[in-house]
């Protein structure tokens, strides 16, 4: 006999009058009267069962079980008496009346009840494993499971190859820092962890299999935020003799299809497409959350010469910028909560939030409402409430300094604003998904501390056509073929066309300031590699658990991943990282002492 029939969240009234077996685990026990119910719970959902004392024996293990004892019962499906069916559950119109009851093993009391929505972050990560018990939790990781599957089964539909790529590999000096493995064999040299199968899978293409995936680990020893992990998964994608945008049409699709098998959400059946210097111009993100639907006004020209000197100075500067952000209705806003948006822009390098409110626009500068506009002359006044459109009622934000912090800091308090409970109410907040093509990204920006350029993506990504002889006469105005998939203000995934020509790939490394010497050192297998008739190609990376947090809503990447670390890249669950043993940290010490000695040399 089975040792169970099914799992108890698939018991419906099409089982009415069927004997049944189930395994789980006691969500609660409630003792009625001489009549027990008990709730049992496996991963598909929770099913009543019903212990009467007609079965002594049964009904006597009935009264020893507690909350997460696993138990095994047998008994008859049966309709619920009316009145007390729950809606909300599939099995919420039926019973089961139990004949026998099986504790398959006790458990110690919970550190916590598995139905509290008030845990704090710690408590869940240290009892994990508990954690993953809960509801929220077991469709979280389910969705997960559907979202890889149906990822899986399209890039197989369309001729796409799994394939594994190394975890231990070489480090290179691009990217965030790299987690590094010391080599017993080789001694004082080391393993990198590898932050992305990006070399790999440009040599599966020069190899010839045209098209691979993988969903596998990466890893980054970087600062965490809600939507990082020092250890991530990523779908990895690849392909060859396709141009940008047969790439971009492909994974398109694909995401599309997710959504509607995941969720049953249509997303656009094209994806609007925007340059990256249209998207810093407007919004001031590479990402932008195109539900909010406020904008930058762009007012560096007309506030040079203003006796302000918070607008002035940065119009007047090289890297300096001023725009305003107009919030309809804005005008209501309280001080208070004014002020509270002059903390928040602070966190992304603001000096502080001018703005004005719009009262009444008939009356002029008597109509306006703000400590900074006796500073601003009338040519200039006009103009801003010109070309921001303001209206009676409105609220204007200004910011004022370098581009990256007015970018940061409005583009931050842009988002703030729309998704308050006061743009919602204002409708500046719309749709549910929005998705975006972010493209034509810059191939360098400078690094003012290392005076030199760095790739804004990677070292590898092919520039755009006709930008070729920027590389070496202004590496600033090189455009690249690399495209971000965003949706609701988050980066989906990204890629790029690949370089595949050697002499190319050469030239990006001068412009970077990377020798023959050390580009042969560090890149000389690829560079090798694409002398061998390396074929077009391209792809684009995926980040599942961004992925799968957006269709869950939840608040950070962590609830998404079965055993994830904390922002201090700690496992609450086992304590790692942890000490080693003392002959371990001995043939560390050596190791590390035998590089040492080679650097010296």
């Amino acid at each position: 006999m089975k040792m169970r029939t099914d799992y108890c969240g698939n018991i419906s009234q099409d089982y009415l009058g069927q004997t049944v077996s189930l395994c789980g685990w006691v969500q609660r026990r409630r003792d009625h009267g001489g009549v027990i119910f008990i709730d049992l719970r496996d991963r598909e959902g929770l099913v009543q069962v019903v212990c009467d004392p007609d079965v002594p024996e049964m009904f006597a293990t009935a009264e020893t079980v507690r909350n997460e004892f696993c138990v095994r019962i047998t008994g008859l499906v049966r309709a619920r008496p009316s009145g007390t069916e729950n809606a909300n559950m599939k099995s919420g119109a039926i019973e089961i009346l139990c004949r026998n009851l099986e504790i398959l093993n006790a458990s110690v009391t919970p550190p916590f009840q598995l139905d509290d929505d008030n845990l704090s972050e710690t408590t869940r990560l240290t009892h994990r494993v508990l954690d993953l018990r809960r509801q929220q939790m077991q469709k979280n990781l389910m969705l997960r499971y559907k979202v890889a599957m149906t990822i899986r089964n399209h890039l197989d539909q369309q001729g796409f190859i799994d394939v594994e790529t190394p975890m231990l590999t070489k480090s290179t000096p691009e990217g965030a820092r790299d987690y590094l493995v010391p080599s017993r064999v080789n001694a004082g040299t080391f393993f990198a962890l590898p932050q992305s199968p990006q070399l790999f899978k440009q040599m599966l293409m020069v190899a010839g299999f045209d098209r691979y995936y993988q969903i596998t680990k990466c890893f980054r020893d970087e600062d965490l935020r809600a939507d990082r992990q020092p250890e991530f998964t990523q779908v990895d994608i690849e392909t060859s003799f396709m141009d940008e945008q047969e790439i971009r049409d492909l994974f398109e699709d694909m995401i599309r299809k997710v959504f509607k098998s995941a969720l049953n959400a249509d997303l656009h059946a094209q994806f609007p497409v925007m340059a990256y210097s249209e998207a810093m111009h407007r919004f001031g993100s590479d990402k932008p959350d195109m539900r909010v639907k406020l904008e930058f006004t762009e007012l560096t020209d007309i506030m040079k010469d203003v006796d302000f000197k918070v607008f002035s100075g940065p119009a007047n500067s090289d890297n300096g910028r001023v725009v305003g952000l107009r919030v309809p209705g804005g005008a209501e806003i309280p001080r208070s909560e004014i002020d509270a948006y002059t903390t928040f822009v602070a966190i992304y390098g603001a000096k502080g939030l001018a703005w004005i409110k719009v009262n009444e626009l008939a009356k002029g500068r008597e109509g306006l409402q703000s400590p900074i506009v006796k500073n601003i002359h009338d040519a200039a006044l006009n103009e801003l409430l010109k070309r921001t459109g303001a209206q009676d009622g409105d609220i204007i934000f200004f910011g004022a300094d370098k581009a990256k912090v007015v970018n940061d800091a409005i583009g931050a308090l842009r988002l703030k604003v729309g998704h308050s409970e006061f743009g919602k109410k204002h409708g500046l907040v719309q749709g549910q998904w929005e998705p975006l093509w972010v493209v034509d990204f810059p191939m360098f920006e400078y690094d003012e501390d290392g005076g030199r350029w760095v790739a804004c993506h990677h070292p590898f990504t092919s520039p755009k056509e006709g930008h070729e002889d920027y590389l070496t006469t202004d590496p600033g105005k090189c455009l690249a073929k690399a495209y971000d998939m965003v949706l609701n203000g988050w980066e989906l995934g990204g890629g790029s066309v690949r370089i595949h020509k050697e002499a190319v790939q050469s030239k990006v490394f001068r412009a970077l300031n990377i020798g023959e010497e050390e580009a042969q050192g560090k890149f000389g297998f690829l560079l090798d590699a694409l002398q061998y008739g390396a074929p077009p190609h391209g792809g684009l990376a995926f980040g599942l658990d961004r992925i799968v947090t957006m269709m869950t809503g939840a608040e950070s990447i962590r609830d998404v991943i079965a055993f994830p670390k904390t922002q201090r890249a700690q496992c609450l669950l086992t304590q790692a990282p942890s000490e080693v043993d003392d002959k371990q940290l001995r043939e560390l010490h050596i190791r590390l002492r035998q590089t040492e000695a080679k650097i010296v040399s």
